[in-house]
């Protein structure tokens, strides 16, 4: 499974750059897998739901299958949030994983940077950007700038990056 991450400061529209590729990506027949880090406490469950009392009684993991989906949901309890690697392992294997977020972590990323947002830019610190996709010109750049609107070639970008090959 091929990782691929794509990191910004907060605003900068990496969400918006991942639902707009992946349909790019499927398109062009590769499993395609997604994995977003949150910088601050969640929820996907709700006050009412049998699983949110589950998980309040105090069980470490519920898991709530139907015949459309099944979701994990894992109480850490105290102990330290886990490593990427860790979350990959529990993962079903895909052509590609692009990961959203853990932007210090040491794995390839595409940077996405709008100048507006008076953030630095992170590729001056960070060896494993390898590229960066932004709204203008991005002045001293040691590596390839991608315009952050054209998609198509940032799709292109991430399967030759990553070396994809379609399944036979």
């Amino acid at each position: 499974m091929k990782l691929f991450g794509l990191a910004g400061w907060s605003g900068s529209g990496k969400t918006t750059l991942m639902v707009r590729l992946l349909p790019l990506l499927i398109r062009r027949g590769f499993r395609v897998s997604t994995m977003k880090h949150a910088h601050h406490g969640f929820d996907v469950d709700k006050p009412g739901k049998d699983s949110h009392s589950h998980r309040e009684a105090g069980a470490t993991e519920v898991l709530v299958s139907s015949g459309t989906r099944w979701a994990l949901m894992h109480e850490n309890r105290g102990a330290p949030e886990p490593r990427l690697e860790d979350l990959i392992a529990r993962m079903t294997p895909v052509d590609l994983l692009i990961v959203e977020g853990f932007k210090s972590h040491a794995h390839d990323k595409l940077e996405i940077y709008r100048e507006a947002n008076g953030k630095p830019l992170m590729a001056l610190a960070d060896p494993h950007i390898v590229a960066v996709a932004s709204d203008g010109p991005v002045p001293g750049l040691d590596r390839p700038r991608l315009d952050l609107d054209d998609v198509e070639a940032i799709a292109q970008f991430i399967v030759r990056h990553c070396r994809l090959e379609r399944a036979a």
